[in-house]
């Protein structure tokens, strides 16, 4: 999954530290599910995920799936690597990713078959499911297909 040629950044850096706040929603990732905490008194979504909501401060709190189609908000190509995995790999890009069917979330991840030059604000996006490592699942994207 993810692009053809392998994962789009190297394996090397994909460890997964979650904690009890955002264990569930890597639990879903691992089950190719992309969802989002929602507020069960005032109905917001959040993400990152959080122990109380950013509205009400209420802690009921549920996970409510997403369809996994979204826009890219915004986007930045990398240019200069950061890490020693990183060396051979650029330029490369990380996208915020946001989501009709949940307002107010938006996603960092990577646009995953979309050159630096053909990069742009508003790319409708879809979800696609990498496995860099065994037991390291990541939400990243492609250009959506048709519905």
């Amino acid at each position: 999954m993810g692009n053809e040629t392998g994962p789009y950044l190297p394996a090397d850096i994909a460890t997964l530290f979650p904690d009890h706040v955002s264990q569930g929603f890597w639990e879903r990732c691992a089950r190719h599910e992309l969802a989002f905490q929602r507020c069960s008194r005032c109905h917001a979504f959040r993400h990152p995920p959080a122990p109380i909501c950013h509205v009400c401060r209420s802690s009921d709190v549920v996970w409510a799936p997403v369809e996994g189609r979204g826009r890219v908000y915004t986007y930045t190509i990398v240019t200069h690597p950061v890490h020693p995995a990183l060396a051979h790999r650029g330029p490369f890009n990380i996208v915020l990713v946001e989501f009709p069917d949940a307002p107010g979330v938006r996603l960092v991840s990577n646009l995953v078959d979309t050159p630096p030059e053909a990069m742009a604000t508003g790319l409708e996006v879809e979800v696609v499911w990498e496995e860099p490592r065994p037991g390291t699942v990541l939400p990243r994207f492609r250009r959506a297909r048709p519905a």
